[in-house]
């Protein structure tokens, strides 16, 4: 599969601005993103790629900013070369989890510590709803627990959850290469009771498994369609968490998760996004 970069230049360079343009094309297929002070890299699969909807989100751009574009078609073989030479740094959480590449060996002792090899794919740990998602299993008993990890992008959510005692894990991603990349990361951390599939929520209603723990850190207009389907999937008393979002989507998110019988819990929040909990009382 070829991918296209978008380089976006923005003015002003704040992170409110580049967050909310990464979220806006997030919803139009952009599934990976690299940001450089003032230019955001965002990738997509070349055969869904439009111009016309770029120069759409930025003539409806919602803040007041300065934003131009330069795209080019990658080959598939240029992304772990886009990684090397940019660095990919490690990241730790909390002293509790480091994420590193199979190219640094990152220094200190971390309770968990999850090799990556990213690719074309979200969820390096780097943005702020991988953090908050990741928070929020680190706190969490899973052992024994049964977890669905919803837009798995390179898997590190199921591999965490693996890592804490979680004994059956399905991992899902619409995007084909987020699947070969969860698989290949699930390979590197010796890690074998996750199962990797292609495709959306519709693969849930055909599975017929339950789950203890769902993790869904997808766009706000996936989650409004696939709540629903989530709730008839979640076990008695167990968890849903959902990220990807802002707060002001919160009230509009929360209304969908009620109306199938899932309670509010709590929220957290880094910078601009947030994340939010659920259970099936």
């Amino acid at each position: 599969m070829r991918y296209t970069r978008v380089n976006f230049t923005y003015n002003p360079p704040t992170e409110t601005v580049r967050d909310v343009l990464s979220a806006t094309l997030a919803e139009v297929g952009f599934n990976a993103f690299m940001d450089k002070e003032t230019v955001l890299e965002a990738y997509i699969p070349s055969e869904i790629y439009r111009a016309e909807e770029v120069d759409r989100i930025l003539a409806e751009f919602p803040m007041e900013s300065i934003i131009s574009y330069e795209a080019e078609e990658m080959e598939d073989r240029d992304w772990n070369e886009e990684w090397e030479k940019n660095y990919f740094q490690p990241i730790a959480i909390h002293n509790k989890l480091c994420i590193h590449s199979s190219f640094h060996e990152p220094e200190g002792n971390y309770p968990y510590r999850i090799m990556i090899d990213p690719k074309m794919s979200f969820g390096t740990g780097h943005h702020q709803t991988t953090q908050l998602m990741l928070e929020e299993l680190l706190n969490m008993d899973l052992t024994g627990k049964t977890v669905l990890d919803m837009g798995c992008g390179t898997g590190v959510l199921a591999i965490l959850a693996s890592m804490k005692g979680a004994i059956g894990i399905t991992a899902i991603d619409i995007d084909e290469w987020a699947y070969s990349n969860a698989v290949e990361n699930a390979r590197l951390n010796n890690i074998q009771n996750i199962t990797v599939k292609q495709g959306g929520a519709e693969l849930l209603v055909k599975d017929k498994n339950m789950y203890d723990v769902i993790t869904a850190n997808i766009s706000r207009n996936i989650l409004l369609e696939d709540i629903p389907t989530y709730a008839k999937v979640l076990k008695r008393h167990g968890w849903l968490f959902i990220s990807g979002f802002y707060q002001h989507d919160i009230p509009l998110l929360k209304t969908v998760a009620e109306e199938v019988g899932l309670t509010f819990q709590h929220t957290t929040e880094m910078g601009e996004w947030v994340a939010v909990a659920f259970c099936d009382l």
